[in-house]
């Protein structure tokens, strides 16, 4: 083939990749490169349109083979990057995309592609700097705006997040990862049926989009729409049978319709897919198939919180008819004087925070969650907040009153905190909770995830370490299907011993 008549093919090779007919474009790159073997372009292009086809590991070696002919084309280093990235070599990448940088600084897509690498490796202000230079060169670049948005995402900066997001779709009104993307950050402020609905608009431009389905079916959980929430979690499976992440939310939803033995051959499958296995025995544990173990997996309930955070009084209040803060301090009220410190255990949202101002001249709020902690923060009651487990708190402080409203129940063995209680409080301080109230001793898992405690082993384990029961009340603590959950809210004393 002459040269003439190569340069001619390679013109029409790049009409066809450009339309998106790769296969007949990847044809002709190699009828040009049969002749003309060394040609830098048809080698780079066959590169690209090979990434494009979903053959990365081809696409780098091609590229690579380009760039062994001529190492000064930018958008060839900027190629190779994309292609090692969807290798999941980010590292890789990156070197890539600093090397078309050197060769050309001010390369829109070279730094919105380096921003994408510097996220994965979780330098997540490198990303969003590298983002926001791409952007002041090029600030009609959709792409960019939209990874720019996960990036203040996963930086918990969710308002700009979505706003980042809706720039993108101003750009590309048809961008389904950038609908899915303000679904995310919407769903974390809060706003859970705005979420749904920009969910909806990604899978109305990609009905098989895997990550929309799978935030529509945790979503529909958290509202508490189960039926719904295990259509959409099949429909994510049928697009990435392997998605771990689907499995397991298909079979939270099947606990939720009290459909126990799908439910448990679900969270099997979700193991087998590499679900947390910790986390699946629990749950197994609470469908009755594995045994009780003493206290939930250390991430679980961090977990579980931070997605409620935006919602969860309104969840609680509305929805369940949550009453026990109120409750708990009604019955503490006539023991309490003031205490110097008053440590609100596991404060979640803060809704006892400012039922416990009154009795406290310093008021601590300690929690596992730190988006519920950020809620708790903006009521403007508390003199600290601190993120921490809390038995090793507790180990750590003092106090004249420790409150636990709804905590116990993510506790089976309460022997730990109760030792820490005992470590933590004055002579004399108080210490009020409330529990679940269940038949079996000294706990029980129940399906809701939560334990159950039985009276004798509580007031036995309160006797073992000196606290002298002031206040023992039956409550309805919450309801749940229509039912109220029967509990017990306790106020006990710290005697001194010495």
């Amino acid at each position: 083939m002459e040269k003439e008549q190569a340069d001619e093919l390679l013109r029409a090779a790049l009409g066809w990749h450009q339309a998106g007919r790769l296969a007949e474009a990847m044809e002709a790159y190699r009828r040009v490169l049969a002749s003309w073997p060394r040609h830098f372009d048809a080698i780079h292009l066959l590169g690209a349109a090979l990434r494009q086809a979903g053959r990365a590991a081809e696409a780098a070696e091609a590229i690579e083979a380009a760039l062994g002919l001529d190492a000064a084309q930018p958008a060839a280093w900027c190629n190779l990057g994309a292609a090692r990235q969807d290798l999941g070599q980010p590292e890789a990448a990156l070197e890539a995309y600093e090397r078309a940088l050197r060769l050309k600084p001010d390369y829109p897509m070279a730094l919105a592609n380096s921003g994408n690498a510097l996220r994965k490796l979780g330098r997540l202000p490198e990303a969003i700097e590298r983002y926001r230079a791409a952007l002041a060169l090029q600030p009609a670049y959709p792409e960019a705006l939209s990874n720019l948005g996960v990036a203040l995402h996963q930086s918990e900066n969710h308002d700009a997040a979505r706003r980042a997001f809706e720039q993108a779709l101003a750009l590309k009104p048809s961008y389904a990862d950038a609908w899915c993307g303000r679904g995310a950050a919407l769903q974390q402020m809060g706003a859970m049926d705005e979420a749904v609905a920009s969910y909806e608009r990604a899978l109305a431009c990609a009905p098989g989009h895997a990550e929309a389905l799978l935030n529509l079916a945790t979503a529909c959980q958290r509202l508490h729409r189960p039926q719904e929430a295990l259509a959409y979690a099949e429909r994510a499976l049928a697009a990435q049978p392997r998605n771990a992440a689907a499995a397991l939310q298909k079979a939270n939803a099947l606990r939720s319709l009290e459909r126990a033995e799908d439910a448990v051959q679900a969270y099997r499958a979700a193991r087998g897919l590499g679900a947390d296995p910790q986390l699946v025995d629990y749950m197994l544990a609470a469908l009755g198939s594995e045994p009780a173990p003493a206290a939930p997996p250390a991430q679980y309930v961090a977990a579980l919180f931070d997605q409620y955070a935006g919602h969860f009084d309104r969840h609680l209040q509305d929805e369940l008819a949550y009453d026990t803060p109120r409750l708990l301090v009604a019955a503490l009220a006539p023991h309490a004087g003031a205490a110097l410190t008053v440590i609100d255990a596991g404060c979640g949202t803060g809704l006892c925070g400012p039922l416990l101002r009154p009795f406290a001249r310093r008021l601590i709020g300690v929690d596992l969650a730190p988006a519920m902690l950020e809620q708790a923060r903006r009521r403007g009651c508390y003199d600290e907040l601190a993120c921490a487990d809390l038995v090793g708190f507790l180990r750590e402080t003092r106090a004249g009153l420790i409150v636990a409203a709804d905590v116990l129940v993510y506790l089976g063995d309460l022997g730990p905190l109760m030792d820490a209680v005992d470590a933590a409080l004055v002579p004399g301080g108080l210490f009020a909770f409330s529990v679940e109230a269940g038949a079996a001793e000294p706990f029980a898992l129940r399906s809701s995830g939560r334990y159950a405690h039985g009276s004798a082993s509580l007031r036995r384990l309160l006797a073992e370490h000196g606290l002298t029961v002031l206040h023992w009340e039956s409550a309805i603590l919450r309801c749940e299907r229509g039912a109220g959950v029967e509990g017990m809210l306790i106020v006990a004393r710290k005697e001194d011993n010495v």
